[in-house]
């Protein structure tokens, strides 16, 4: 989907173990136009825009991520929180887009 002139855009840092496990779950965003591509390329240096339906995507991939119990056998391990703690803000930042 192409942005209009007035949709906006909503800025998220996303760095360290948070970037690598969003990294692992890229081959879910195939239906999201490009963001698999975005999220491959993203360096973690400077804030990512992103519009609702990208965001739409990314809580339903770390959804589906934390779900996921042979990518994540103990919901206690450091992989574990940094995806749970990503989908906690990926839902706030959601939550400012729709309110």
């Amino acid at each position: 989907m192409k942005p209009g002139p007035r949709d906006k855009s909503y800025p998220i840092l996303i760095a360290g173990r948070e970037l690598a496990e969003l990294k692992k779950f890229t081959w879910a965003m195939a239906d999201a136009f490009g963001l698999d591509r975005r999220i491959e390329r993203y360096q973690g240096k400077r804030p990512l825009s992103l519009y609702p339906w990208d965001l739409d995507c990314l809580e339903d991939v770390t959804a589906a991520a934390l779900d996921d119990r042979r990518e994540y056998p103990r919901p206690a391990g450091p992989e574990y929180e940094a995806m749970r703690s990503l989908h906690g803000r990926i839902r706030e930042l959601r939550e400012r887009a729709y309110a």
